[in-house]
């Protein structure tokens, strides 16, 4: 939106109009056509050819002449049907501010031509011959004349042909002899022989001499260095936007002294801005956003005394806004946005009356808000959003009448909503969310009957919502989330027809839910999870068919669910975890066919397991943990199911006999691994994010927003029994496996020992017998391993991981051996050395995954090995005790080598670390 805008105000405060032919024509033609073009200003417009044979009844033999000579070629012609709808003034001091082309191409020039359509402020890139300059032209618009007559030239001026000086095509060649990329089509009209003015891409000449250089989109790989800065004295247009120019921006800027406009934004420009670019005192508009610039904006930018537009948006700008800014008594865009600036803003910004849009977002700005910045009257725009700002909102933003689009979220601002914001009558965007503002919602806030957006979220906001929110008819965003807001959601909110979303999630909210919100048939995200409603789910709810988020979790809703899911749903997301919810879960949620997540976790349902759900196929997550569930889960015999699950909790129910196979071997979503994702993605938009509760590691923690790459099968604490099926092994994606508490028997399935990437496994509290495979020592990204409580046996696996696992991995399995166990196994000797590196670099290899997006903290790796040395002694019969000292002093000496060995390896590690 933002470069849109300067697009808009480049073209209409310096724009030039060129169109081009590709026929021949005689002079007399052209002099014929530039006269019937200046009569038009005061008679009526007739087809062109028409008006030149009134006007001209003695050249109307040698025109017939031409158009016979021609008449063969016509049907290979582009036609060109010209609208242009210009205003009247009898000054220059405007261009053309719209331009409306209609193209109707024949064959064989149609390629040529497409590529324009409804391009209209590139059309001096193929047409750059008439040129209309500073030109208010009063011209009806003409109806179906068509033009295929080839290269005219028209000024008001009376200017004809012009050509560029020696000099200046010499130096430009010279330029684009630099250019990594000799082989540009859009440059190859640049040639020694050729009419520069005439026949040159992006070149437009002006009194013999280049007036203007529009290069953009043109695919240039090359810097600045050799541009010939001071060959073009007369140059006052210089776009050299959308390329692939490096480097930085010389000194030599500064010569261009007659530059209005200067556009190298979208480029891989770096370095800092020169302070020579203060020498351009005729620039009005001033693009550089989009490069890498760094460095601070220099203070001699304020002697650019005539600027109109200033966008520096995009680069990594820092320091401070330079107070010189307060220069600028004619610019109306101001354009900052992502960089690094700090500071305050400059008190003198607040002075600079012809402002119209203000955009500092996305630095590191400190301080309070200027109370100046409520004198600009003219302002539409005004974001801040994404600072450190602090304090109250200045009193006099009462002030600013024609405000549309206030954004002040993600600050530090503390105080109340002033109650002179709601009598902004022009406002449609109002961004207050995230800071620390505190008492109640401004009843003034009804005034605002044009306003479409209303963030309020993340602040401490208390007491009820008031009513008055309710005349906000034009409203499609509500966010009220994470505040401290209380009493009942007002009935009246159902009057609000255009509400897409809604969301108060996170307060004090009571009372029930209001039926009227089934009114809203464009509503699309309804979240009012983690408040204290009561009562029933309205059943009508099913019956929004545009609803595609509904979260109420953690609240204290009772009755059933609704049953009413309907064909066609566009549900993507139900979450009614933590509720007291009773009966069956609905069989016509097999109906949201676009259904993602499912989250009824921590109810009183009392049903047995919806297989009919495995027919979604874009479930993503299905979470029933915690209910009344039970039985065994067998197929329907389908073969499709579940076939994009990531995560099943089914934890805490009574579910029973054998695991279900036959459901483990159609969970296709985890049988790959993304090998293209090095981290974990989010589902969601936006507006709404999903998030889960699962067990990992032996802690509980939330997911807060769903992860593509995290997969987890929980089963724990149900009543399963039987054997664990190997078809376990083929889920290769698995992060966490929870099988814990139930009654399985058996030994551990080798097969485990091919889930690469599995952090966390729990089979505790089982009846698992046998051996450990020892494939699973394999498993180098297992952090957590719980096998205690079973009936395991023999030697445990050695290997990188299984070092850092202590005791309580094991403890209550009476014949397993070896490390960490007290008892030995056999000729299992563990190395000191190996663990302690083993150990070491497990500290220094982090799980991204988890530190990126877990909100608790996980349990570390083990602290240290205690090794102890048992040795038993035999009754020697032989009484030979030189055997025992041999052995003995053989012990000692291996001790003090692993000892040396041990600190040698840690100092290594130090020195290692420390070059890092």
């Amino acid at each position: 939106m933002v470069h849109k805008m300067a697009d808009k105000a480049h073209y209409h405060d310096y724009g030039v109009l060129m169109l081009q032919q590709v026929a021949n024509m005689t002079q007399s033609q052209q002099q014929l056509q530039h006269n019937a073009l200046m009569m038009q200003q005061q008679m009526a417009i007739v087809p062109l050819q028409h008006q030149i044979a009134s006007m001209t009844q003695h050249n109307e033999g040698e025109i017939q002449e031409q158009e016979a000579q021609n008449q063969e070629d016509i049907a290979d012609v582009p036609q060109l049907q010209l609208q242009i709808h210009v205003c009247v003034s009898s000054k220059c001091n405007q261009v053309i501010h719209q331009i409306k082309m209609l193209l109707s191409v024949p064959s064989p020039k149609e390629q040529f031509f497409h590529q324009w359509k409804n391009i209209p402020y590139q059309v001096e890139r193929f047409m750059p011959k008439i040129n209309i300059k500073c030109l208010r032209w009063s011209m009806p618009s003409p109806e179906n004349y068509w033009l295929w007559s080839t290269t005219l030239e028209i000024r008001i001026e009376n200017q004809t042909f012009a050509f560029a000086s020696t000099e200046e095509a010499i130096a430009l060649l010279k330029w684009k002899a630099t250019f990594k990329n000799q082989n540009n089509s859009l440059l190859a009209s640049w040639m020694p022989n050729s009419n520069a003015c005439r026949d040159w891409y992006g070149v437009i000449c002006f009194n013999d001499r280049v007036n203007t250089l529009t290069i953009t989109n043109s695919s240039i790989i090359g810097t600045l260095y050799a541009f010939p800065f001071s060959s073009l004295p007369f140059l006052e247009h210089l776009d050299l936007s959308r390329n692939n120019i490096s480097g930085t921006i010389p000194p030599e800027i500064g010569i261009l002294t007659n530059l209005v406009y200067l556009g190298l934004n979208i480029n891989q420009i770096s370095g800092t801005i020169p302070p020579q670019i203060g020498s351009l005192a005729k620039l009005q508009i001033l693009r550089i956003f989009g490069n890498n610039l760094n460095g601070p904006i220099p203070g001699e930018i304020g002697y650019l005394r005539s600027l109109r537009a200033l966008d520096l948006s995009d680069n990594s700008l820092s320091g401070s806004i330079p107070a010189s800014l307060g220069n600028f008594n004619n610019l109306s865009l101001l354009y900052l946005y992502n960089n690094q600036l700090s500071g305050s803003i400059p008190e003198e910004i607040g002075y600079l009356r012809s402002l119209t849009e203000i955009f500092l977002n996305r630095n590191f700005l400190n301080g309070s808000i200027p109370s100046s910045l409520g004198n600009l009257n003219h302002l539409s725009i005004l974001c801040l959003y994404d600072n450190h700002l602090s304090g109250f909102i200045p009193a006099s933003f009462g002030n600013l009448n024609n405000l549309s689009i206030l954004c002040l979220y993600d600050n530090h601002l503390s105080g109340s909503i002033l109650e002179e914001i709601g009598y902004l009558r022009p406002l449609t965007m109002l961004f207050l969310g995230m800071n620390s503002l505190n008492g109640s919602i401004p009843a003034s806030f009804g005034n605002l009957r044009n306003l479409q957006e209303l963030y309020l979220n993340d602040n401490n906001l208390t007491e009820e919502i008031p009513s008055s929110v309710c005349n906000l008819t034009s409203l499609e965003v509500l966010f009220m989330s994470r505040n401290n807001l209380t009493g009942k959601i007002p009935q009246c909110l159902g009057n609000i027809i255009r509400l897409k979303v809604m969301t108060m999630s996170h307060n004090n909210l009571s009372g029930e839910i209001p039926s009227s919100i089934s009114n809203l048939t464009s509503l699309q995200i309804l979240d009012l999870g983690r408040n204290n409603l009561e009562g029933a789910i309205p059943q009508c709810f099913g019956n929004i068919r545009s609803l595609q988020v509904f979260d109420m979790h953690n609240n204290k809703l009772t009755g059933t669910l609704p049953t009413n899911y309907s064909i066609g749903s566009s549900l993507i997301s139900l979450n009614l975890h933590g509720n007291k919810l009773e009966g069956k879960i609905p069989r016509s949620l097999a109906n949201c066919k676009k259904l993602q997540v499912l989250d009824l976790g921590e109810n009183h349902l009392n049903d047995t397991f919806p297989m009919l759900l495995g027919t979604l196929t874009e479930l993503r997550v299905l979470r029933l943990t915690s209910n009344k569930l039970h039985g065994p889960i067998r197929s329907l015999g389908a073969e499709i199911m579940f076939p994009n699950l990531r995560i099943i909790d089914l934890s805490y129910n009574a579910f029973s006999k054998a695991l279900p196979t036959s459901l483990l071997q159609n969970l296709k979503g985890m049988r790959t691994i993304d090998q293209t994702m090095d981290k974990p993605s989010y589902e969601g938009d936006g507006y709404y994010q999903d998030s889960v509760v699962v067990v990992s590691k032996g802690l509980k923690l939330e997911v807060v927003r769903i992860l593509s790459l995290y997969t987890v099968i929980d089963l724990s604490n149900n009543k399963f029994e039987g054997y664990i099926p190997g078809v376990l092994g083929d889920l290769i994606a698995i992060r966490v496996l929870n099988l814990s508490h139930n009654g399985l028997q058996g030994p551990i399935p080798p097969s485990l020992g091919s889930l690469s990437v599995v952090e966390s496994l729990d089979l505790s509290f089982n009846h698992l017998s046998g051996e450990i495979p020892q494939q699973l020592a394999s498993l180098t990204s297992l952090e957590f391993l719980n096998l205690s409580h079973n009936y395991l046996q023999g030697c445990i696996p050695q290997g990188p991981q299984f070092h850092t696992f202590e005791g309580n991995s094991y403890e209550g399995n009476d014949g397993l051996r070896g490390f960490p166990v007290s008892k030995g196994c056999g000729n299992d000797h563990v190395s000191e050395i190996n663990y302690t590196v083993s150990a070491l670099e497990d500290q220094e290899r982090n799980s991204e995954f988890f530190n990126d997006f877990w909100k608790a903290a996980l349990m570390g790796y083990g602290s240290g090995l205690c090794i102890g040395l048992s040795i038993i002694y035999f009754m020697i019969s032989t009484g030979n005790m030189k055997w025992l000292a041999r052995i003995i002093e053989e012990l000692e000496h291996k001790i003090i080598m692993r000892r040396r060995k041990k600190r040698q390896s840690q100092r290594n590690y130090r020195r290692r670390d420390n070059r890092f």
